[in-house]
């Protein structure tokens, strides 16, 4: 008996040894989902036997004009013309076939003149997502937005989805429960978010340096917590890299003091495009949203109760008009501004104590040499105490933030003490052979995060770390704070907050609308009336693949760079996009005519934008649209004739329209960080090249005219003193 039991023992302890090491085998290698890289739910369009190609066929949002006309009709103030102008479009959407496509539960809600269930105020990332969940519930939806979808915070991020490692570690050290709740939070959403809208969203390894070896532990039972906290919301397991293979993934570190580096995976998305994308998701199910409506005032009843507001459109402001004051009326109404917030509460009530802390981000963007396409690094400890990214983005890098007080405007303009830290910072963890240069930054912008005090706390000084949902006397519904990676969260809360205190009733959707183009996705399927935002997929992602560029060149011709940029911008509308863009009578690439000669921007986005996504201004496109003015504020300079242009054509500026584009553009590109020197140019001194010269300053930044060691004096077309990227019958020749 004791013989056998010292048999079974070694077997018993190597079975369990076996087991466990088997598990955590599989745990490391186990298939994993990567976003994008299923097949497309809708595959992409084929030629037919007969050589006919069908190209897919999304269903339309209504125009802004018409979206302004149904606001109108909550008031009452809907004319018969207007009216029967609409029915016209409708028949007309029916003859050719590109009726928008509508609810027909919603159109005929949107035709009377009831008033909203939810009248939305702010479209940046939280407004859309409210707008979105709501009208996904079957509620009837308006958003308005003073400026631009994503203009003031939501466009100016990190461009991270993340859970926060910091955080994680901050919830470690201090046993801080709502820390820990907001890294799982937001881990959970980060899935949600990859899934919903993969073409705008990717997972990208995050190196942390390691410089001593007592860290190497310390930072990899940190990766390691994150990760098991991710659990099935994961994806790539955290791993440690050595010395050596830490220089080969990341080149351009400082090899000085380097014992190895930790790497770990978070999400990167293009922050601007996903708002503007869930707008216009929210548009096709029956929401109302318009951009460059500003509310000038809140409306109550005799008891003190809002039921609406009053707005105008400041577009009639640009176009030279007198913009015409009118009013939305909803039965409940959600304040969603952002660093704005207390400007709406003090509309509804001027002597509120104020409740946001604004705070300053500033990011740089640097050339896309001073990082891997494919590696982001965090300095989690920078030299006075903050954590700082440098994060591949776009074909370039983006370096930042910082996190500093400041006063509330709607472009601040990132001061050169922050940028000068930042790059100091970068300097000191990249190899000493680089010299990161001021001349380097390609843009610089300043972001305002909206920390917020929660008013029924007794201490009035404290923040709250996570969002903030608070409802005044009069019904005014706040939802403020938090951070992109839970815009989904904090929309859910607040519809649902808002149904209960607005006695709204939700139903399910029984014709939505076919978001994908396409009978195979049936998009009413989950939409029962509760919250279902965790798989309403957005515009563009149905026929996204990983591959789907290369059916882009074969059919349009265009160019690779070009198809990438428009699969990943666009998801499946890149087919609209490639479409809209003009041939350009070359060999190749056969369409898509470039804006910006460094960057893959073409035509067709600027058509795609005034036409599909409410595109009013040349800064809407340039920053919001495109991302040209964050990637390179003197690249956006030099396209902005182009792009007034093609804006002019579309919605028939005039001379001094098209002026005051141009103002209104540079004097935004001078918060973007465009050089003061080229502030006071001209469309003239750009057609003309004159804006691509540089000053003393550029001119030291290259050897812009020594000749190559080998070169002869009598090898030179040009004469001594003679500047060859000059014309030269200039002045500067003679």
């Amino acid at each position: 008996m004791a013989s056998s039991r010292r048999l079974l023992r070694p077997i018993l302890y190597t079975s369990a040894a076996a087991v466990a090491g088997g598990g955590a085998l599989y745990y490391i290698y186990r298939p994993i989902k990567v976003p994008g890289s299923d097949p497309a739910s809708v595959p992409p369009p084929r030629y037919t036997d007969d050589g006919r190609f069908s190209p897919p066929r999304f269903p339309l949002v209504k125009t802004r004009d018409e979206q302004i006309e149904d606001l109108k009709k909550s008031s009452g103030t809907h004319s018969a013309v207007d009216a029967l102008r609409g029915a016209a479009k409708g028949v007309l959407g029916n003859l050719t076939g590109t009726k928008n496509v509508q609810s027909v539960e919603r159109e005929d809600k949107q035709e009377d003149t009831d008033p909203y269930d939810l009248l939305i105020i702010g479209g940046g990332a939280t407004g859309a997502g409210i707008a979105l969940d709501a009208a996904t519930r079957g509620l009837k939806v308006a958003m308005v937005e003073r400026e631009d979808f994503a203009s003031g915070t939501s466009s100016k991020s990190t461009k991270l989805v993340h859970g926060g490692v910091r955080y994680l570690e901050k919830a470690v050290w201090d046993l801080d429960y709502n820390q820990y709740k907001l890294v799982k939070e937001a881990l959970r959403e980060r899935k949600y978010f990859l899934d919903t809208a993969p073409h705008l969203s990717n997972w990208l390894p995050i190196m942390i340096p390691v410089q001593k070896w007592w860290q190497a532990p310390y930072f990899w039972a940190g990766t390691k917590f994150y990760d098991f906290l991710a659990g099935a919301e994961g994806i790539e397991s955290s791993y440690f890299l050595t010395k050596s293979r830490a220089l080969d993934a990341f080149p351009m570190l400082k090899k000085e003091n380097l014992f190895g580096a930790l790497v770990y995976y978070d999400g990167a998305h293009n922050d601007s495009r996903m708002n503007v994308s869930i707008a216009m998701t929210a548009a096709l199910y029956g929401a109302t949203v318009v951009n460059h409506l500003e509310v000038t005032g809140l409306e109550k009843d005799t008891d003190g109760k809002l039921v609406g507001a009053t707005v105008k459109d400041r577009v009639q402001e640009k176009d030279g008009q007198k913009a015409q004051e009118f009013s939305i009326k909803a039965k409940g109404i959600i304040n969603a501004t952002g660093p704005f917030t207390d400007a709406i509460r003090k509309m509804d009530e001027p002597q509120v104590s104020e409740i946001v802390a604004p705070s300053s981000g500033v990011h740089v963007i640097l050339p896309g040499y001073y990082s891997p396409s494919k590696m982001g690094l965090i300095d989690p400890k920078t030299s006075d105490g903050r954590v700082i990214f440098f994060l591949p983005w776009q074909g370039n890098t983006i370096a930042g933030t910082t996190d500093a007080p400041t006063a509330i405007s709607q472009n601040p303009i990132a001061g050169e003490e922050e940028i000068n830290w930042i790059l100091s910072e970068i300097q000191g963890y990249l190899s000493p052979d680089l010299n990161v240069r001021r001349g380097d930054v390609l843009a610089a912008w300043s972001g305002i995060r909206p920390l917020v005090k929660d008013p029924h706390s007794k201490n009035t000084e404290s923040l709250v770390r996570n969002h903030l949902i608070t409802v005044s006397d009069s019904g005014l519904l706040t939802c403020a704070g938090g951070k992109w990676t839970t815009y989904r969260q904090m929309a859910e809360e607040a519809v649902d907050e808002a149904i209960k205190r607005y006695s709204l009733q939700t139903s399910p959707l029984l014709q939505a609308p076919r978001v994908s183009g396409s009978e195979m996705i049936d998009d009413a399927a989950p939409l029962d009336g509760a919250c279902q935002t965790h798989q309403v997929r957005l515009i563009g992602a149905h026929g996204f693949s990983n591959t789907l560029f290369i059916n882009l060149i074969q059919h349009f011709g265009l160019e690779s760079i070009v198809a990438k940029h428009l699969t990943e911008s666009y998801g499946d509308r890149a087919w609209t996009v490639a479409a809209l863009s003009a041939p350009t009578e070359q060999r190749y690439p056969v369409r898509g005519l470039k804006i910006s000669a460094l960057y893959p921007f073409i035509d067709g986005e600027v058509r795609y934008a005034v036409r599909h996504e409410y595109a009013q201004t040349a800064v809407d496109v340039l920053a919001r649209r495109t991302r040209l003015a964050f990637l390179n504020a003197q690249a956006a300079l030099e396209a902005l004739p182009t792009v007034i242009d093609l804006m002019g054509e579309e919605l028939g500026w005039d001379r001094q329209r098209q002026e005051r584009e141009w103002r209104d553009t540079v004097q935004f590109l001078a918060s973007m960080g465009l050089a003061k020197s080229k502030l006071g140019v001209t469309r003239t001194d750009v057609e003309n090249g004159k804006a691509g010269e540089y000053d003393e300053h550029e001119r030291k930044l290259y050897s812009r005219h020594d000749r190559p060691a080998d070169m002869m004096e009598s090898d030179s077309k040009f004469s001594s003193g003679e500047k060859p990227v000059v014309s030269r019958d200039s002045p500067v020749n003679n």
